[in-house]
């Protein structure tokens, strides 16, 4: 569960199945594909992603700009839109949502990667606290975070990867997923995303 977790809407299974292969391949976890936006609210319902990667055109709907819209209602996690349309009026319906990245089809893994990279490190500083202290934080938890933890923490702020975490740290991978598990139990948190949700909500 400490991997970042990426949700794939995409109608095209060829292309979902691309998207997924792309993201397993590197440092990150898909944890659902959906077709169409029932598919897409369920997935939703089921676990918050950490990221989405949502098609604008669902089936010949502009489904993936209501459900950019739900996520930022009802689910605190970043987006990315995946689509065929560069037409002006598309672009600024899509604005408005406040996604993270915007990429045209066709792409390569490289545009993904670094989308995702920057998407996940946009959002995350948009999160960030000026106030954000280990001190501070402790007070307002009931299980205190060790220092170590506060350093994960940090990272995760920045959008790092658990392989990045383990070079920044000089610790094995399997050692920042037991810093993760422990910071997410301490914070009653399930994912990355909520996490920094949950600190937003402290830190006000």
């Amino acid at each position: 569960m400490s991997t970042i977790r990426i949700l794939i809407v995409e109608d095209e299974p060829l292309i979902a199945e691309d998207i997924r292969e792309y993201l397993t391949n590197a440092d990150y976890s898909v944890c659902a594909v959906a077709h169409n936006k029932a598919q897409a609210l369920r997935a939703l319902e089921m676990q918050t992603p950490d990221m989405a990667l949502l098609d604008i055109n669902l089936g010949g709907n502009m489904d993936g700009l209501e459900l950019a819209q739900i996520i930022n209602e009802q689910y605190y996690a970043p987006f990315i839109f995946l689509t065929s349309y560069s037409h002006k009026s598309i672009i600024e319906q899509a604005k408005v949502t406040r996604p993270m990245g915007y990429i045209l089809k066709p792409f390569n893994e490289k545009d993904l990667y670094s989308s995702i990279e920057i998407g996940l490190y946009n959002f995350s500083q948009g999160a960030r606290s000026r106030h954000l202290s280990l001190e501070r934080l402790n007070q307002r938890i009931d299980s205190p975070l060790t220092e170590k933890e506060f350093e994960i923490l940090q990272s995760v702020y920045e959008g790092c990867t658990n392989k990045q975490m383990a070079e920044q740290h000089f610790v094995s991978i399997n050692t920042v997923k037991t810093h993760l598990q422990n910071l997410y139990d301490k914070l009653d948190v399930r994912s990355r995303s909520e996490a920094i949700a949950k600190l937003r909500k402290l830190l006000i």
